[in-house]
C-alpha cells in the first residue's frame, strides 16, 4: 500500500506542478501575426516580445481558466488527503478520498485542455495559416496523465490493502 501511495503522491505532486506551470504561462499556442512570431496563454498574448492581457473575453478562455484552476485546487486537496493518510487511523478512507479527488482534478484538467483544443482548432485553425500548440499546452496534457495515474495509484492502494491475503497476514 505504501509503495502505491508513494507513487501516487509523486505523480500527483508532479501533476500539480505541471498544472500550475501550464496555467500560468503564455505558451499554449504560437502563431505568426504581422510577420512576428506570437504566442498566447490563458491570461495574456505576446506579439513581438511584448505581452498584454487578453482584450476580449471569450467564453472558451474563461471555461479553460476555470477548469484549470479547479483542477489545481482539487489536485492540492488530493495531495493533502494522500499525505494525511500516512498518519491517520482511517488510512484506507483517506487514501480512497485522495484517489477520487485526484481523478476529479484530472477530469477538470481534461475538460480544460479539451475545450481549448476544440476551440483553437476550429477558430484559430481558420484564422491563422501558421499556428501550432506550444509547450504550456503540452504540459497541460502531461499533467492530465500524471493526475489520472495518481488517482489510480491511490485507489489501487486501497483495494490492495483490503485484499483477503493482507488481512490473514495482519491477523497472524
Amino acid at each position: 500500500m505504501v509503495n502505491l501511495m508513494g507513487g501516487g503522491l509523486l505523480c500527483s505532486v508532479s501533476g500539480l506542478v505541471l498544472l500550475i506551470v501550464a496555467t500560468a504561462t503564455d505558451f499554449w499556442m504560437q502563431y505568426r501575426f504581422s510577420g512576428h512570431l506570437s504566442n498566447q496563454g490563458l491570461w495574456r498574448f505576446c506579439v513581438g516580445g511584448k505581452c498584454r492581457p487578453h482584450t476580449i473575453t471569450l467564453a472558451f478562455w474563461d471555461a479553460t481558466r476555470a477548469f484549470m484552476l479547479l483542477s489545481i485546487l482539487s489536485s492540492f486537496a488530493g495531495i493533502l488527503l494522500g499525505l494525511t493518510a500516512f498518519s491517520s487511523s482511517a488510512r484506507s478512507t483517506r487514501t480512497r478520498s485522495a484517489g477520487i479527488t485526484l481523478l476529479i482534478a484530472a477530469l477538470f484538467a481534461l475538460l480544460g485542455v479539451s475545450v481549448y483544443t476544440g476551440v483553437t482548432v476550429h477558430f484559430y485553425g481558420k484564422r491563422y495559416v501558421e499556428w501550432r500548440f506550444s509547450w504550456s499546452y503540452i504540459l497541460g496534457w502531461i499533467a492530465v496523465i500524471l493526475t489520472i495515474s495518481a488517482g489510480v495509484f491511490h485507489i489501487c492502494a486501497v483495494s490492495r490493502n483490503s485484499s483477503p491475503e493482507d488481512s490473514n497476514v495482519a491477523s497472524g
